[in-house]
């Protein structure tokens, strides 16, 4: 829907501040976001690859991207996908951000019903955590696929989480000058819609979109990436691989994403403060990008842009 691009602007003269500040292990005294993950759904290294050198070099290791938000003025926070490594990173979340009672998010906004995105929340159920009433915001397909098969049915049922449908471009408050503006983009859709998010903060807004077919398809059917990027402060977008090529064997020209190259074309004629939003989420673990120190990574900043790193925070 063209709504969304409509809304945004409206307010467009708000989003021509520099990017977003950028902080590490800091505690914010305003609104923020946390990375929490930047792999692709498996993460890296995957399961069966027995050689890769990651199983014991941790330090290279990532697990599924997700992002967390914090609120300090309330103490809420809410996470961004529920992936498999939910405990690892909602630890790491409330660690950050300060213990508390509640040992549970206050919402958990999903993008869609692939493996990285949903399946964390087998840790609501009562075999684990044992939750009550946590709110998962979703499309209304995804939420049908939740509440009609098992086992998240059972989470359903026993009250573990809360589906809140989710309307596109109608942004759902979670506090004063805080609120998530949902909107759909185009992706392999399986078993659900597939989300993409607007964060909106008192100073800045966040955009987070881990999982597209393509740019061009986005611009033919919906708000397009052009309009997206002058609508936000900075932007997590899908970079799951570099380039074609990086999995060996295989021709990669059919797969469901844009490579990270391609965005980077794309947007090559565009503007220093554009690119400086970009933010390169959501690799595979066959993309080199994920070493810090790679050829990859250094021709990606020497282009304007880079790649997120897990447990930066954004003031928001």
């Amino acid at each position: 829907m063209r709504l969304l691009l409509v809304l945004f602007l409206v307010t467009l003269s708000a989003c021509t501040e520099p990017p977003a500040s950028i902080q590490q292990g800091a505690l914010a005294s305003t609104a923020y976001l946390m990375v929490l993950g930047i792999g692709q759904d498996g993460g890296a290294p995957q399961a069966g690859s027995h050689l890769d050198p990651r199983w014991t070099d941790r330090d290279n290791a990532h697990d599924a991207t997700s992002l967390g938000l914090v609120n300090p003025a309330t103490g809420q926070r809410w996470m961004f996908e529920a992936t498999p490594d939910f405990r690892e990173q909602w630890y790491a979340l409330d660690t950050q951000a300060g213990l508390r009672e509640k040992r549970v998010p206050d919402g958990i906004f999903l993008t869609h019903a692939h493996i990285g995105h949903y399946t964390g929340l087998m840790f609501l159920g009562h075999e684990s955590v044992g939750a009550q009433g946590v709110p998962v915001f979703t499309f209304p397909k995804m939420a049908t696929f939740l509440s009609e098969n098992g086992p998240w049915s059972q989470l359903v049922k026993y009250g573990n989480i809360l589906l809140s449908p989710l309307r596109e471009d109608e942004a759902v408050p979670l506090a004063d000058n805080l609120s998530v503006t949902p909107f759909l983009v185009p992706h392999r859709q399986e078993f659900s819609e597939v989300a993409g998010y607007i964060i909106n903060g008192p100073n800045k807004r966040v955009g987070f979109i881990p999982d597209i077919d393509s740019w061009e398809e986005w611009d033919s059917t919906g708000m397009g990436l052009d309009a997206f990027l002058n609508a936000v402060d900075l932007a997590y977008l899908d970079a799951t691989f570099y380039a074609d090529g990086e999995i060996a064997g295989r021709d990669m020209s059919g797969f469901p994403h844009p490579f990270l190259t391609h965005t980077m074309s794309r947007l090559s004629e565009s503007s220093a403060q554009t690119k400086a939003k970009v933010v390169f989420i959501h690799l595979n673990h066959t993309n080199p990008a994920l070493y810090p120190n790679s050829p990859e990574v250094q021709a990606i900043q020497n282009a304007g842009f880079r790649v997120a790193t897990p447990g930066e925070i954004v003031d928001i």
